[in-house]
């Protein structure tokens, strides 16, 4: 075996030992994240106000665009649609079940710039603040396929509910 042979075995056995850390990890995260599922169907007689082609990009920890959080079914981007309905949004992906996101679940809609795999032109991606559970919340992010982001923004704004009244005064 000649030099450049045991070199080439090397290389090709560090590679497969990336891929299969990777893949380690990966399932790693899965498991973790097994405990959190996104709400699917969309409710009887919602009425869709607006359709929008998306690029769904990911759904993070809240408030940290790099850590990924792989929840069923929004584990991989993937392109589609987000129907803006009178009850909520819903996320309708190719290959994957549709999800909804109803207005009680809604904290926030903003602009963002970065999210795990994908830095855009500043505020080109559309962040949506939500409540996986009643104690946890996440953000999913989205790039519109075509259009300026802020007029989405402005009108998924209006469905998430006010901030409860808790009498403070500043």
């Amino acid at each position: 075996m000649s030099a450049r042979d045991l070199a080439v075995a090397i290389m090709i056995a560090v590679a497969l030992l990336i891929l299969l850390a990777m893949l380690f990890a990966w399932r790693r995260r899965m498991r973790r994240d097994s405990v959190f599922t996104a709400p699917l169907g969309v409710p009887e007689h919602a009425e869709i106000v607006r359709r929008d082609e998306v690029l769904y990009v990911s759904t993070t920890r809240h408030a940290q665009p790099l850590e990924r959080l792989a929840v069923s079914p929004l584990a991989y981007r993937a392109r589609g649609e987000l129907a803006l309905t009178d009850r909520g949004i819903a996320l309708c992906l190719d290959g994957t079940p549709t999800v909804f996101l109803a207005n009680d679940r809604l904290v926030t809609v903003d602009r963002a710039t970065v999210t795990i795999d994908r830095v855009v032109e500043p505020g080109g991606l559309v962040r949506i603040a939500w409540k996986i559970a009643d104690d946890t919340v996440v953000d999913s992010y989205l790039r519109l396929a075509t259009g300026e982001p802020q007029n989405l923004i402005s009108d998924l704004q209006r469905l998430v509910p006010a901030a409860p009244d808790t009498g403070a005064k500043s």
